[in-house]
């Protein structure tokens, strides 16, 4: 590699898209470049209240070509000429309704406005009733098709979404030919894909997200869908036998793209997969260590060489997938629902007065007035954070962190969360305490299920913003886990996974653990549980199993 050799790497996320541009022979960062969806941040064809939550493919195609010509100009010089390799990661599941093109609905004319013709995020649990019909109909099978998802089908996947869509929306039923991952799309286009039939559908996805298994050769068949609705009777040959691990080509940029983002149609493109599990790999993952990335949710995971756990079934995780992480290897998948979301949720009703009644003001003008709203409202959770740390760590308040449901272990997206233990002095700073103290308490029941399932966790290692920007939380994490968790010194660890998995695509590195010794930027920061807060946080955490029982025995007698 003595010439300049780049790759890409794309990370879309639930409010943004960012894309890198790294040099492959060291994983340096030559250039970032971050889009937010515009239709998302006007709240357009979400409706909170419904857990409806939808995006549109123009928000994607949009922030795909600006991010990646961002970064080429940034980059200046030959840059473009020296890229061999694009690789993209997104969110999961997020599947769309597609024609026999692969042209997802909302790009054909007369679906432009149709939430059920665009993605439907992962975090939409409008899928519940029918999750449930799929857990149900599964015991009437010999064979257990939910073996390899935890036992437990949840309202955030594929075939959830894909019944609910069909049941929802006749016109989209009667144009949907296939129903398409948004990590399996983005390659199709990048390509120049026509025929639907022809996108390769990642290992990934499909194991953790579709019931695909090696195992039952394929997806279920037929019969288990058709006899569970009509509606699904015959979808089984309109999707996909055959999955591909991300260290595959997907093809070469088609022309139209070459020529869109000034690129060469020499540039290959890889197969996809979802942004937790590139970003264990861009956080340099190691066997029995568990990768928690964290955002607005957290996607947990550990990979292990696949002899070791032959015949062991973990009960009420995400999946476990020979191939989904590091190909060789046994990927296992877990995560909360909300994690940074709990504490936007209370940002958000702190900042109430701020986003309605500031505007009204007859003090200060309209421009002044925006300004300090942005202001104060940036400035909530740092300061929350800062007076939270200052309190005794056995206060009253106890909070369960199910706001978007549950996750793992043992998915749940009826469950809602709670606040207990108030008072009059109950203040702001109380009640974020209880609230992260909530989140670290769900992520040491993910561990402790790992655990008693027969699989070690040796270590953890966080990647993700508040991994690296909120030291109050990863302490408390800390004591809570009573294990030292490192962090990653990658800012955008999922879009260097992406990355190094572009490397391995384009043959630069000949397996993706050889691109991770070479591109891995390495960890730059650790914490250590405080002896004297664990025995304090064992009892919380026994107080938070209770108050999270009295809630799921609550919601299952409505």
């Amino acid at each position: 590699m003595n010439k300049d050799t780049f790759v890409i790497g794309v990370d879309y996320g639930s409010d943004s898209v960012r894309s890198v541009l790294v040099d492959a022979k060291n994983g340096r960062e030559l250039a970032s470049s971050v889009f937010y969806y515009p239709r998302w941040q006007q709240g357009l064809f979400c409706d909170a209240p419904q857990n409806q939550f939808r995006q549109h493919p123009l928000d994607y195609v949009e922030g795909l070509e600006q991010t990646i010509k961002d970064c080429l100009a940034k980059a200046g010089g030959n840059a473009a000429s020296a890229v061999k390799a694009i690789s993209v990661d997104t969110t999961g599941s997020t599947p769309v309704a597609v024609d026999e093109t692969g042209t997802p609905l909302a790009l054909l004319p007369g679906f432009e406005n149709n939430p059920h013709a665009m993605f439907v995020l992962w975090k939409d649990h409008t899928g519940i009733k029918e999750a449930a019909e799929i857990n149900e109909h599964a015991t009437k099978f010999d064979t257990n098709y939910l073996q390899y998802v935890g036992g437990i089908y949840s309202s955030e996947w594929f075939w959830a979404k894909l019944l609910r869509t069909l049941r929802a929306d006749e016109a989209v039923r009667n144009a949907m030919h296939s129903w398409v991952e948004h990590c399996d799309w983005i390659p199709f286009l990048l390509t120049g894909g026509k025929d639907v039939s022809q996108i390769m559908r990642g290992r990934c996805s499909a194991g953790h997200k579709a019931l695909w298994s090696a195992e039952f050769g394929g997806l279920p068949p037929d019969e288990f869908f058709s006899s569970l609705d009509p509606l699904l009777k015959g979808i089984t040959s309109k999707l996909f036998k055959d999955t591909y691990t991300s260290d595959v080509s997907a093809g070469n940029l088609s022309a139209e793209w070459a020529s869109r983002l000034g690129l060469s149609t020499d540039v290959v493109v890889g197969v996809g997969a979802f942004d937790a599990h590139m970003g264990a790999v861009g956080g340099q993952i190691e066997a029995y260590h568990l990768s928690k990335v964290m955002g607005t949710s957290t996607c947990d995971i550990l990979v292990a060489p696949t002899q070791d756990l032959e015949g062991k079934l973990i009960k009420g995780i995400c999946g476990q997938v020979d191939g989904s992480v590091i190909p060789g290897m046994l990927g296992m998948e877990a995560g909360q629902s909300a994690f940074g979301d709990t504490y936007a949720w209370f940002r958000n009703l702190l900042a109430w007065p701020l986003q309605n009644l500031l505007s009204q003001s007859k003090l200060i003008d309209a421009q002044t007035a925006g300004a300090l709203r942005d202001e104060l409202s940036g400035k909530i959770i740092a300061e929350l954070s800062k007076q939270a740390a200052l309190l005794p760590i056995d206060e009253n308040e106890l909070a369960v962190d199910w706001f978007n449901g549950r996750r793992t272990p043992d998915a749940n997206q009826e469950l809602k969360g709670a606040i207990t233990g108030l008072g009059l002095g109950s203040d702001a700073p109380r009640v974020f305490k209880a609230l992260a103290e909530a989140t670290c308490f769900g992520a040491k029941k993910i561990v402790d299920r790992f655990i008693s399932e027969g699989v070690p966790v040796k270590g953890i290692i966080g990647v993700g913003g508040v991994a690296r920007k909120s030291p109050y939380i990863m302490q408390m994490m800390a004591d809570v886990l009573g294990m030292p968790i490192r962090i990653h010194s990658q800012e955008q660890t999922c879009a260097m996974g992406a990355a190094m998995f572009a490397a391995t695509v384009a043959g630069i590195y000949p397996n993706v653990e050889e691109a991770m010794k070479a591109m891995g930027a390495g960890f730059d920061m650790e914490y250590y549980p405080e002896k004297a807060n664990q025995e304090i946080y064992k009892l919380r955490a026994q107080q938070y199993t209770q108050l999270g029982n009295f809630i799921e025995q609550q919601t299952a007698n409505k």
